[in-house]
C-alpha cells in the first residue's frame, strides 16, 4: 500500500508574502492539489508568520475537503491557535527564527516534560498528534512516552546526501520505522523529498503518510498543479 500524499502549501504563501498581496492564494492552490488527488494539506504556522498567516489556517479548514495537518511549535501562542483551528492533525516541530526551513527533528528528550502535558491536550481536540523527529531510537522512545499517536521521520539527511551515504541514511530510516512501530507509534515521513529521491522512502515499513512541499510547488511552476501532483504520485512507485 502506498502512503498518503500530503502537500505542504507554505511555499505558495512565501511567494504571496514577497509582495504581501492576495496572490498566489495558498487556499486556491490547495484546492487544485486536492482535485489532482492529494489526500491531505499541510501548513506550518510559524511564530514569525513568514508565510502562512492565521487567516490561511482558518480558510484552509473551511475550504478543503481532505485532512488538514497543522505544523506547530511549542510556543504558547501557536498552541492556543492550534487548539481553536479544527485541524485534523498536529505535527509538533522545532522552530528557529534564523532558519530558512526546518533544519532537524524535535529534541523530544529535552522537551519531554512539556510534551507529556501538551500531547494529550492537543489530542483532546480530536486531532491526531505527531512529533517530527530524526530517525533516532532514543527520540522514538521519548516520543512513545508522550502518548503521541505518530512520529514523522525527518528525511532531510537522506535527501541531502548521495550514493553510499544515502544508502546509510535510508537504512536508518528503515530501522527507525520498524522500531517506532514496535514502540506503538504510527509512522509518517517528510522533508527535502523530491521526484528523484522519494521512491525508496515511500516504501519504508508501515509508512502511512508523506509530507512534501517545495519540490511539488517548484515543479508546478513549470507544468501546473495537476501534472506536478500526478508525477509525484507516480514517483512513489
Amino acid at each position: 500500500m502506498r502512503p498518503r500524499l500530503h502537500v505542504n502549501v507554505d511555499h505558495i504563501a512565501t511567494l504571496r508574502q514577497a509582495r504581501k498581496e492576495g496572490s498566489p492564494d495558498p487556499i486556491e492552490w490547495a484546492l487544485a492539489a486536492e482535485r489532482a488527488g492529494v489526500q491531505g494539506i499541510t501548513c506550518h504556522l510559524r511564530t514569525d508568520r513568514r508565510h502562512i498567516q492565521d487567516d490561511d489556517v482558518a480558510q484552509l479548514r473551511e475550504s478543503i475537503k481532505t485532512l488538514l495537518n497543522l505544523e506547530i511549535s511549542l510556543a504558547p501562542e501557536i498552541v492556543g491557535i492550534a487548539l481553536e483551528s479544527g485541524a485534523d492533525a498536529f505535527c509538533v516541530v522545532p522552530e528557529n527564527r534564523k532558519e530558512l526551513t526546518t533544519e532537524g527533528g524535535l529534541d523530544v528528550n529535552q522537551e519531554k516534560g512539556r510534551l507529556i502535558e501538551l500531547v494529550p491536550e492537543l489530542a483532546k481536540s480530536g486531532a491526531q498528534v505527531s512529533l517530527f523527529i530524526d530517525p533516532d531510537f532514543s527520540q522514538i522512545d521519548a516520543a512513545a512516552e508522550t502518548s503521541a499517536a505518530f512520529v514523522e521521520l525527518h528525511t532531510g539527511r537522506y535527501a541531502n546526501v548521495r550514493d553510499a551515504d544515502r544508502r546509510i541514511e535510508l537504512e536508518r530510516l528503515q530501522a527507525a520505522a520498524r522500531y517506532a512501530q514496535k514502540a506503538g507509534l504510527r509512522v509518517n515521513a517528510g522533508h527535502g523529498l523530491d521526484y528523484m529521491n522519494v521512491g525508496p522512502v515511500a516504501h519504508l515499513p508501515n509508512l502511512e503518510e508523506l509530507n512534501i512541499g517545495f519540490s511539488i510547488v517548484a515543479r508546478a511552476l513549470m507544468v501546473g498543479v495537476a501534472q506536478a501532483v500526478g508525477e509525484m504520485r507516480s514517483a512513489f512507485r
